[in-house]
């Protein structure tokens, strides 16, 4: 195959990746029509099917897979041998992906971020805000960060933050004609305020704990949100009970604008750690941010 063709192989080998036309034209930075046009030239010249296709789903053929099987890894060698290079220069550089929820990224990420990126301007930063359990590699992610026990075993971690508490609160407005819970089971009679998980599309159950018990609350209100900065304004709207990282919750505490509730069964969570997969050489950016972020260092 001339060397001209490539980036025919390239085209292949991120459809094959990413089981979507759509998603790997984004992902190589062309259009849809151009990629179908790249696979369907490189099938003629070698005469034989590579992707089967439907209007749902992208598959690779026997034959495409035994063409990957040989010319994916080398791919993957050569892209690693040019990051490797690269790195040679006396200024780190290279863009970093992260997947985190809000909070961490606001709280965390961004105060220590933005001193990175001022002391190496050649490194850039990709934030993606969810409360999913992002497969990083699946993803095309260098990183992603979640608490400590939410953590898989084939991943490698640093932690970068202190064990975080989650309290229940509620506006006094709310507790004007209702009496405040003294259990986990009094909080069934009460409007709360509910956090839609994406991964498996349920909601979160309160997870809480009172010296060796532990309790996983499933509760209902009119409200769901997928973010924690909503669920806090809406509690701060006397629309029912939040149950939110306390540091969120500490300034409308202090200030009155929130009253704790239940505080004997608010549980400390392992705090934040950053984790990436731990079959990947990581880059100079890489060990850049993980040293910034380091906790206790």
């Amino acid at each position: 195959m001339p060397r001209e063709h490539y980036s025919d192989l390239l085209a292949l080998i991120s459809v094959a990746e990413e089981r979507s036309f759509t998603r790997a034209a984004a992902r190589l930075g062309i259009s849809q029509s151009m990629l179908s046009h790249t696979i369907r030239e490189l099938e003629a010249r070698l005469g034989v099917r590579l992707l089967t296709r439907t209007t749902r789903s992208v598959s690779v053929t026997e034959a495409g897979e035994r063409l990957l099987r040989v010319v994916a890894p080398r791919f993957k060698d050569i892209e690693s041998e040019l990051r490797h290079v690269s790195e040679l220069s006396e200024t780190p550089a290279g863009t970093l992906r992260i997947t985190a929820t809000e909070h961490a990224i606001d709280t965390l990420l961004w105060p220590k971020l933005s001193g990175i990126l001022a002391a190496y301007p050649k490194i850039k930063v990709e934030l993606s805000s969810d409360y999913a359990f992002t497969d990083i590699v699946q993803g095309r992610y260098d990183f992603g960060v979640r608490l400590g026990d939410g953590l898989t075993r084939d991943s490698s971690a640093v932690r970068i933050a202190p064990d975080l508490q989650f309290a229940i609160v509620g506006a006094p407005s709310y507790f004007a004609a209702r009496a405040m819970p003294a259990s986990p089971q009094d909080l069934t009679n009460h409007a709360c305020i509910n956090l839609r998980l994406p991964t498996r599309g349920n909601l979160y159950a309160w997870e809480l704990k009172q010296d060796q018990s532990e309790l996983n609350v499933r509760v209902d209100g009119q409200l769901v949100f997928n973010g924690i900065y909503q669920i806090v304004n809406a509690a701060l709207s006397g629309y029912g009970l939040a149950y939110v990282p306390e540091d969120l919750a500490r300034p409308h505490l202090e200030s009155g604008r929130l009253l704790p509730v239940m505080k004997s069964w608010w549980r400390t969570f392992p705090g934040y750690h950053l984790y990436y997969s731990s079959q990947r050489e990581t880059s100079r950016a890489m060990q850049i941010l993980i040293e910034a972020l380091r906790y206790g260092k």
